[in-house]
């Protein structure tokens, strides 16, 4: 996959679902804790759902930045929220994490947008 697929330009395919736009937001606390919200169109946010129901990786909490199991929790959990397919989410969720969560800082925004756009190259590959 290459990273092309998640970012935007004028040459990619807009996305063609009709679920609602939601964007994704991750920090640290100053303890150290990561937090994950979700905005949706509405403007309400709320925390993201760990989804330990579809895999058990990390059940301490969501981590990014490096390739471990706190950061396959967040990545199966934004494929899940994005797509709601859990199905989807779980085949993707692990090159989601090495080619998107890997590579977060500190603090990071996503859009459902970009998720989806990142789902339909690797539909497109398989």
């Amino acid at each position: 996959m290459k990273a092309r697929c998640i970012t935007r330009s004028g040459n990619e395919r807009a996305p063609q679902s009709r679920l609602p736009d939601k964007t994704y937001r991750g920090w640290r606390t100053p303890h150290g804790r990561c937090r994950v919200t979700v905005s949706g169109p509405n403007g309400r946010e709320r925390l993201l759902r760990l989804r330990l129901d579809l895999r058990d990786h990390s059940p301490t909490g969501f981590e990014w930045g490096y390739g471990g199991s706190g950061p396959a929790q967040l990545a199966l959990a934004l494929l899940a929220d994005a797509c709601e397919d859990p199905a989807t989410a779980v085949r993707h969720y692990q090159e989601f994490k090495r080619e998107v969560v890997a590579g977060f800082g500190e603090t990071w925004t996503l859009t459902t947008q970009d998720i989806r756009r990142f789902l339909e190259c690797r539909e497109e590959e398989e």
